[in-house]
């Protein structure tokens, strides 16, 4: 009988791993305490073949060990190629955010507004010429001492050479006309469309300041003929509103379009 059953654990042990090794133990366990029974007092084969069925336990015991090993062998496996696996796309869905945010072009911010409207530019332009023309003229007059075209020179309220000979008309021991004539041809320059066109934030800046200086000047003079000459001169009054003109549309370039930033280039 254990030679029967050495066959059918081998092969129940080969087949089913740990769990029919377990089930071939019970069985063995079973087998060899019915093979005491049987034993007869004297009886050296059946001795022998519980012996045999005892290696055979030990052989099964170790194929069951064998396989349990192989099975902890094959589940590393699996659990590794799975790691790596769950890796991989990891790694490439890193690539491939790494190369999107390379492709990604960072937004272009909008172009800044390049300045005053045309019609502002060419009408501050020829505003300057204007006062420019003026300046030479009443310059002419003063160092050729004729009388200016068109104006009256009675004791009225309308005097220009009351007011172009007046201690008024000299500051500093320099001619008004002089200065007014100085001033406008910087005031041509800096009124050109190309300096409207540039950027720079200190042709802005030296532009109003000049203006702000002129309009400053404009209301000495105004006082000075109102209440000390007591006499206007219209040459000298066109100069005045011409740069009042430029005053108020210099200001509102600047309240609608802003001074040029800081790091702005011609």
């Amino acid at each position: 009988m254990a030679r029967t059953a050495r066959p059918a654990a081998n092969g129940d042990a080969a087949a089913n791993g740990d769990a029919a090794a377990r089930g071939n133990a019970a069985a063995r366990g079973n087998a060899a305490q019915d093979a005491k029974v049987r034993v007869p007092a004297g009886g050296g084969p059946v001795k022998g073949s519980a012996a045999k069925a005892g290696a055979a336990k030990g052989s099964a015991a170790k194929g069951s060990a064998a396989k349990g090993s192989a099975a902890k062998a094959g589940a590393a496996g699996r659990s590794g190629s799975g790691n790596s696996a769950g890796r991989r796309p990891s790694a490439n869905a890193a690539r491939g955010q790494a190369r999107g945010r390379r492709d990604v072009v960072p937004p272009v911010p909008p172009a800044g507004p390049e300045g005053p409207a045309a019609w502002l530019r060419w009408a501050t332009f020829g505003l300057a010429i204007l006062g420019l023309a003026a300046s030479a003229y009443l310059t002419y007059t003063h160092f050729t001492d004729s009388a200016l075209a068109g104006c009256t020179e009675t004791s009225g309220a309308v005097n220009c050479g009351k007011v172009t000979t007046s201690p008024q008309s000299m500051v500093f021991g320099i001619p008004v006309a002089v200065l007014g004539l100085a001033f406008y041809v910087f005031l041509v320059a800096i009124m050109s469309p190309f300096a409207w066109r540039s950027r720079r934030r200190e042709i802005a800046l030296v532009r109003m300041l000049s203006l702000v200086v002129g309009i400053g000047f404009v209301l000495y003079l105004l006082y000075a003929e109102l209440f000390q000459i007591d006499a206007i001169c219209l040459y000298c009054t066109s100069v005045h509103i011409i740069t009042f003109l430029l005053f108020v549309l210099t200001g509102l370039a600047v309240a609608i379009w802003g001074l040029p930033p800081r790091t702005a280039k011609p």
